[in-house]
């Protein structure tokens, strides 16, 4: 099968970098030649690398980076049986996209987005043939990042996620399929790690620092923080803008104006080399203590943790994904250190009730609200995993 990939940014080449070594022939495009230039010498650094590392031979390296074409001529994605689109996260221009797609390649062809938040009927809805769009959500970067979201629309033929599922895992992915809700199944559960910190900082409970060890003492390996200005606070704050909006602005995923403040004062993190902490040029960082004489009835780490685990609990709950895909999706997509599934079983679910239970009482916030499966489950003694 030919693979098309339409973006040739980071995550476009990435994938054609992973089906390529899967022994698939490429064809990337672009409207921008220099942007294909520039992918095509970022690869060939990678394939350097990887065989300075012994990952491949040269000659391995060699037929990778040949696989792939390089063209802004999309009509070129005439005879793909796969197209993975991965343009900017916009409704217009993927439609766009997918309406120009649709005449040129077969009707046989599957059409993928690779969209984080978007909704994959509503792309489907604008196209011809809208059975065989689907979502494939792969993580940055992809050719290091096993977990792959599949995405069936309402409309998608049921045999297309089983179809990607087999090829995901050919690639050496670790795939998992979500319902077609927002945030899927990473964005939608990972929202407390960043929105429960904010919190807890919001409130004056601790410093950043304090917050971003708790966590890593757990076993994550980055605290919240550390992660918000490694991905970056325009990015974070949008996608928890967007899923806020999306879910009737449930209090449960509301974003913080403290990350608004970072954004408007394009204190973004890494990359401006400021964000929570300040970026050195030696490599150090600072951030701004916070001396606290509050009594924090429980650590800060297991607040988090109780928040996520709620959230993951949510969507078995509400049927967006398996109890084993949920926990994949969380290990493999963002490294957490197990799964928060397993992690309930673990703690057993009367403490998370307990801890979700007494954040309710002191704030009065329907934020918290404990997911009826774990109050379920806490009356049966039932476990997610047998």
């Amino acid at each position: 099968m030919i693979i098309g990939i339409i973006g040739a940014g980071a995550m476009g080449s990435g994938i054609a970098q992973v089906a390529s070594q899967a022994g698939h022939e490429v064809i990337l495009c672009d409207l921008h030649n220099e942007v294909l230039e520039s992918s095509k010498n970022k690869l060939s650094k990678v394939m350097t690398r990887l065989v300075e590392k012994e990952k491949f031979t040269s000659d391995q390296a060699d037929q990778i980076q040949s696989r792939i074409t390089r063209t802004t001529d999309i009509n070129s994605l005439a005879d793909c049986g796969l197209v993975v689109e991965a343009v900017v996260e916009s409704m217009e221009v993927k439609n766009a996209v997918f309406s120009q797609l649709e005449n040129i390649v077969s009707d046989d062809a599957i059409l993928a987005s690779n969209t984080s938040s978007l909704s994959i009927t509503s792309i489907s809805k604008s196209c011809r043939v809208s059975e065989r769009v689907v979502g494939l959500h792969f993580f940055n970067p992809a050719p290091l990042m096993p977990l792959v979201e599949i995405i069936p629309a309402l409309q998608t033929k049921d045999e297309i996620p089983a179809t990607l599922l087999k090829l995901m895992k050919d690639w050496g992915k670790a795939p998992v399929i979500a319902k077609d809700t927002p945030g899927f199944i990473v964005n939608r559960v990972a929202r407390p790690f960043y929105s429960e910190a904010l919190r807890i900082l919001d409130e004056g409970l601790a410093d950043v620092n304090t917050i971003d060890e708790s966590l890593k003492e757990k076993g994550f390996r980055m605290g919240p923080f550390e992660l918000m200005d490694l991905i970056g606070h325009d990015v974070n704050y949008a996608v928890t803008a967007s899923v806020f909006k999306s879910f009737y602005y449930d209090p449960r995923f509301k974003p913080s104006i403290t990350q608004l403040k970072l954004v408007e004062a394009d204190w973004l993190g890494r990359k401006s080399g400021r964000g929570f902490y300040k970026y050195e040029e030696d490599g150090s960082k600072s951030y701004f203590k916070v001396e606290s004489e509050n009594d924090i009835q429980y650590s800060i780490a297991e607040r988090i943790i109780a928040m996520l685990i709620n959230e993951a609990a949510d969507a078995v709950f509400w049927n967006i994904a398996s109890v084993e895909d949920i926990d994949t999706a969380m290990t493999k997509g963002v490294n957490y250190p197990k799964g928060l599934l397993q992690w309930a079983d673990e703690w057993g679910v009367t403490k998370v009730i307990n801890i979700i239970d007494s954040l309710k009482q002191h704030y009065g916030d329907s934020r918290y609200r404990v997911s009826p499966i774990l109050r379920e489950m806490a009356r049966s003694g039932k476990k997610f995993r047998s």
